[in-house]
């Protein structure tokens, strides 16, 4: 039966019910290996028109896909993309894990890897140092793009016309905060031509940071690695130091997903 007790609104299912039948759906195909309507809507508990509009919207989306034969139901192509998409980061996160608990050792400082989702850099993987001040776990979070070193590395391996609409509305966070967009193509035209990335006092005042770019196989930035800490203690010559060790800490694992330098 369904696991939600129905709240209605005028006579309608609220949507936050729908959304945890339509997943209901998916788990009972997850299963049963597939399954017809009527199945559907005798676990679910609801009527058959009901459980065919459900699986109508996740077929228009590939989750799900009929079988021409018996006109049952099973999961469709799209599940394979959404769970391609986690392994991927799951498999970056294996592939990488050795060379940042390294670089956390040799630096003493944090150690994070992002990639871009939804207009933002996400958090997927984060190794604190030995001179660490705060231990908060920032994994599964997201940070701007245009206001840190991971996100203008993030954004570098974007065309330039995409940049912009990527990146969205430039907040300031701090007076040291890129805020027009002139300013930030300019910045990931210096990320390019450097091949890192830094970020001093632009999303937090007394943070700094500094990142490098992960590709795979095809030359694409894939990730981006990055070294943070207090800004008293990462001046410009400590960066300066850092840098060789960050950039060699990404070749690394750009290296393991298959890339080649030219």
């Amino acid at each position: 039966m369904g696991n939600t007790t129905p709240t209605r609104v005028d006579g309608v299912l609220t949507t936050v019910q729908s959304v945890d039948r339509a997943v209901t759906v998916l788990e009972i195909l997850a299963r049963t290996g597939e399954a017809g309507v009527t199945e559907i809507a005798a676990e679910l508990g609801v009527h058959k028109s009901t459980a065919f509009r459900l699986i109508a919207a996740l077929e228009n989306r590939s989750l799900v896909e009929q079988n021409s034969e018996r006109g049952k139901y099973c999961l469709g192509v799209g599940i394979l993309r959404l769970a391609g998409a986690t392994t991927a980061r799951l498999d970056l996160v294996q592939e990488s894990r050795a060379i940042t608990r390294q670089l956390a050792a040799q630096t003493g400082e944090t150690v994070n890897l992002t990639v871009l989702s939804d207009g933002a850099a996400l958090y997927v993987d984060q190794v604190a140092g030995s001179s660490a001040l705060q231990s908060h776990n920032w994994v599964g979070q997201r940070i701007p793009l245009h206001a840190t070193s991971n996100g203008k590395v993030l954004l570098s391996g974007l065309p330039d016309a995409q940049i912009s609409a990527t990146a969205g509305k430039l907040r300031s966070f701090t007076t040291a905060t890129i805020s027009s967009v002139k300013r930030l193509r300019a910045a990931v035209a210096d990320v390019r031509e450097r091949g890192y990335a830094v970020a001093v006092d632009e999303l937090e005042l007394g943070l700094t940071a500094v990142a490098a770019p992960i590709r795979n196989a095809s030359g694409d930035v894939r990730a981006s690695m990055s070294v943070s800490g207090p800004t008293f203690r990462l001046n410009e010559a400590r960066v300066a130091e850092l840098l060789p060790l960050l950039t060699a800490a990404a070749q690394q694992v750009s290296e393991r997903l298959g890339w080649r330098d030219a």
